[in-house]
């Protein structure tokens, strides 16, 4: 799947999620503004697999520190598609996450939202055209506000937070399972899973049918979750 895909795929999970699962799993309900910041951030998360993809979406949002960043990770994890394309880095992403926010305070907290609203923002194109200065400067100023605006509504500890980053590199798993090469799921067990419903990256299966409806549905997930509670309290 393509970039944008699994960004999409990554907020409507979280945005369906939301009002069942953070009840049962963390024993607490998420209000409006947990929902929507969750959903922006799932949206960023979902491309963090892709960090072993020298030349995909997340090699080029932030420039050459990136790029060598990508480089690094594809060669300690054996290539693309490989350790970070498994549940053992779903995990580990979840459980890192949960670390920093306890341990490492607030700054980590900020720091992660910077890195996955860039994500979020590169993905969904919201930027210049192409992979240039020009774009990846963008992002990073479009970033920076929306972390300061981000820092002003989230908690100073947020639990939904490594839910939102397990949920994110969960969905991108299972979108690539949708695709011919699948994913080693229970890697390093080498077998890959897959159920093929895209045969190729962009074809109109993904484009014209699959994004289409995943989009619609995050925002009338997200009406039906956050948006109308909010306005009719």
């Amino acid at each position: 799947m393509m970039g944008h895909s699994h960004a999409i795929s990554g907020a409507m999970l979280y945005a369906a999620s939301a009002p069942f699962l953070p009840p049962l799993l963390l024993h607490t309900t998420l209000q409006a503004p947990d929902i929507l910041l969750g959903t922006v951030l799932c949206a960023g998360a979902a491309l963090l697999p892709d960090l072993d993809h020298h030349d995909g979406t997340i090699a080029n949002f932030l420039g050459p520190i990136s790029k060598v960043f990508c480089r690094f990770v594809a060669w300690a994890s054996g290539g693309h598609r490989h350790a970070t394309h498994s549940l053992l880095f779903v995990a580990l992403m979840g459980a890192g996450t949960w670390a920093g926010v306890t341990y490492a305070g607030r700054y980590f907290t900020i720091g992660l939202a910077f890195v996955l609203l860039a994500l979020a923002i590169k993905a969904l194109r919201i930027h210049p055209p192409g992979d240039g200065v020009t774009a990846w400067l963008t992002i990073i100023g479009l970033a920076v506000v929306g972390t300061a605006v981000m820092n002003k509504w989230m908690p100073s500890a947020p639990g939904w937070l490594p839910y939102a980053v397990a949920l994110g590199t969960l969905a991108h798993l299972l979108g690539d399972c949708l695709t011919k090469k699948g994913a080693p799921l229970l890697w390093p067990h080498k077998e890959r899973y897959e159920i093929v419903l895209i045969k190729r990256s962009g074809n109109d299966m993904e484009t014209k049918v699959l994004v289409p409806i995943m989009t619609v549905a995050t925002f009338a997930l997200l009406w039906f979750t956050a948006l109308e509670p909010t306005v009719l309290g």
